[in-house]
């Protein structure tokens, strides 16, 4: 019941400043126990809206990073979506709570983050799929996909990534070298995208590649 009130506080706090932006953003931080995620020794700041060691040298992303990154992409029920750096598997099970069950497909590079991942969305009732591989190439086996997101900055999108996109659909991710912006590509017909920025943010880099 602790963890729970401190999760519907931190929740009342992102929609009292205007990060979270639609309902359906804040119902599925409120129906994930972060605090599961994270080792047992910083559960008690799991619902501190801040980034948290997990292991490997990798965080898992503050609460309001995840809720401005499903508010971007506007993930919808039945969306079909690549994510790239599982890490502990936080952000997939707030976006399977927006798409539905089935329709995460997840790819982590470091092998130990990837099985620890697994056992925890497994435990928790997700239906999540993770594989253990290199993000730049994507996971063409489930593709196309609606929509993708990095939770790793890259120097640019890798093109695996957006070849496996539907026309329509978008990727987000965190772009730059030490000094990154959020960016959102919207695939076109033509195989072209269009580009929009959404200000400065900070994540671990990208591995593999």
């Amino acid at each position: 019941m602790e963890f729970e009130r401190r999760r519907e506080e931190l929740v009342q706090r992102l929609r009292d400043r205007g990060t979270i932006e639609r309902d359906v953003t804040a119902e599925a931080l409120r129906a994930v126990p972060r605090h599961e995620f994270v080792p047992e020794d910083r559960r008690r700041e799991a619902y501190r809206d801040r980034p948290l060691p997990i292991g490997e040298g990798q965080t898992v992303s503050a609460p309001h990073m995840v809720a401005v990154m499903v508010d971007r992409l506007g993930l919808e029920r039945g969306d079909r979506v690549l994510e790239i750096g599982t890490g502990c598997g936080y952000h997939a099970a707030v976006t399977a709570e927006v798409v539905g069950e089935g329709n995460v497909f997840s790819v982590e590079y470091v092998p130990e983050l990837a099985d620890q991942a697994r056992e925890t969305l497994d435990r928790l009732g997700y239906e999540i799929a993770v594989r253990t591989g290199d993000g730049h190439e994507g996971w063409p086996e489930h593709a196309p996909y609606d929509d993708a997101y990095l939770t790793c900055a890259a120097e640019q999108v890798p093109s695996a990534i957006v070849e496996q996109v539907r026309p329509g659909g978008r990727v987000l991710a965190p772009v730059g070298g030490p000094r990154q912006e959020l960016v959102r590509l919207t695939v076109r017909e033509n195989g072209r995208t269009e580009r929009e920025t959404f200000g400065g943010v900070r994540f671990v880099r990208m591995q593999g590649g």
